[in-house]
């Protein structure tokens, strides 16, 4: 009896302590702080032209303070303490040149996607026809090894040898062991920086048909060739000749197009793009523009972001008084 009613006390006791558990868990979620994320985007009925749009200012009825919309067009905003998902919440969505936007929605666990409208420029300043932007390129630079000829380089050796003498076994000996044979070698040295490309060795005077190539460490290329022949009848001449690169780095330099929607244009470089510029036709007159660390352009504005791989995502938007042919 009492065993029992020990029984009954642990689990009453068990009972308590896990009620208890359970509430310091849902008042710790219920501390926890909110945060709701989502992206600011341009209002189209193109869905190409639906670009993000950074720099936009968030705020939120229940929010512990304002936020701003990063290049990608995404906001992270945090809600005070012990707001619970369900109730209701007012976002606002400020940024000049768009037209404010409020939404009323509801705390939830979704993602807050909203459209803003840009608000009409009207006629360019002073009335003066617009800049027709056309034939737009990116041009960049690469650093990358890079190989030049310099030249050649040709050696002849000779193998020295006596016809129709019989082997007898006297190493080295014809491919079938019938008659007395020699060997030679020759090797060519590029010099320091240098490598040979495109080697080849032959015999060029003779008895060739009565000659082979013993070995070759020259066809792979290197700073140092070699070659070796053997030759089982009258003396016979070889020729060693290759071609001599030098390898350097270098910039070499690349020109792409970007993609036009709108007023807007996009790229994206390698994650090794060095002085990345712009060139392009203004009103029929070609002109480069460099971008530079800062990204400023009297025609356009540009924000940049670094995606995972570290390749760069370009997005420029035309000011007032310019457009795209």
């Amino acid at each position: 009896m009492n065993r029992a009613r020990k029984i009954s006390v642990g689990i009453g006791a068990l009972a308590v302590f896990l009620s208890v558990l359970a509430l310091l868990i849902i008042r710790w979620h219920a501390r926890r702080p909110v945060l709701l994320k989502g992206a600011v985007m341009v209002q189209s009925s193109d869905t190409h032209k639906e670009l993000p749009i950074s720099d936009v200012e968030v705020t939120a009825d229940l929010a512990q303070g304002p936020t701003r919309s990063d290049s990608t067009g995404f906001f992270e905003l945090k809600l005070r303490p012990f707001i619970r998902r369900g109730e209701p919440l007012a976002l606002h969505f400020r940024k000049s040149l768009y037209r404010p936007l409020d939404v009323k929605d509801f705390v939830g666990d979704k993602l807050y996607i909203v459209y803003m409208v840009p608000v009409s420029t009207g006629a360019p300043p002073s009335n003066r026809p617009l800049v027709k932007v056309s034939n737009v390129r990116v041009r960049y630079s690469i650093q990358a090894m890079t190989e030049l000829n310099v030249g050649s380089a040709v050696r002849t050796f000779q193998v020295e040898n006596k016809g129709n003498v019989p082997c007898k076994g006297h190493r080295p000996c014809s491919p079938d062991g019938k008659w007395r044979a020699a060997i030679a070698s020759a090797s060519l040295n590029a010099g320091p920086g240098n490598e040979f490309q495109n080697a080849r060795a032959s015999c060029i005077a003779g008895p060739c048909p009565f000659t082979k190539i013993e070995t070759d460490h020259f066809s792979q290329g290197g700073q140092t060739i070699t070659v070796s022949a053997r030759d089982w009848s009258d003396t016979a001449t070889f020729l060693l000749e290759a071609e001599v690169f030098h390898r350097m780095v270098s910039q070499v330099v690349h020109e792409s197009y970007p993609v036009i929607f709108g007023q807007t244009l996009n790229f994206i470089l390698p994650s090794n793009a060095e002085g990345v510029c712009f060139e392009a036709d203004m009103d029929g007159q070609t002109i480069i523009f460099p971008i530079g660390p800062v990204l400023f352009l009297n025609w356009a504005t540009c924000n940049a972001r670094v995606n995972p791989d570290q390749t760069q995502v370009y997005r420029c938007e035309l000011k007032p008084g310019y457009r795209f042919k």
